[in-house]
């Protein structure tokens, strides 16, 4: 379920600085929503996958708290990751 070095590789060309720019809180937001999403397709096959489940909150929590943290820093750049991660619909 992790996600592969090749598509990491490309969320961090799309949102970060430059090639070796892994830190960055929107490089982290966006690998934590892909994480998430692949999870969730998970849990359409396999319903009763609890310890997963507990696993995709705590990634949830931790994309939350970067997010807020992003808010109150910056509010341009915590538009634009949301816009362009397609959060808050």
């Amino acid at each position: 379920m992790a996600l592969s070095k090749l598509k990491k590789q490309q969320i961090v060309k799309k949102f970060g600085q430059d090639e070796k720019d892994t830190g960055s809180i929107e490089v982290q937001i966006a690998i934590l929503t892909e994480e998430i999403n692949t999870l969730t397709e998970h849990f359409k096959e396999h319903k009763q996958d609890h310890h997963s489940k507990r696993g995709m909150l705590k990634k949830i929590g931790q994309r939350r708290s970067l997010l807020n943290y992003l808010k109150n820093k910056d509010v341009t750049r915590y538009r634009n990751i949301i816009k362009a991660l397609g959060l808050r619909k």
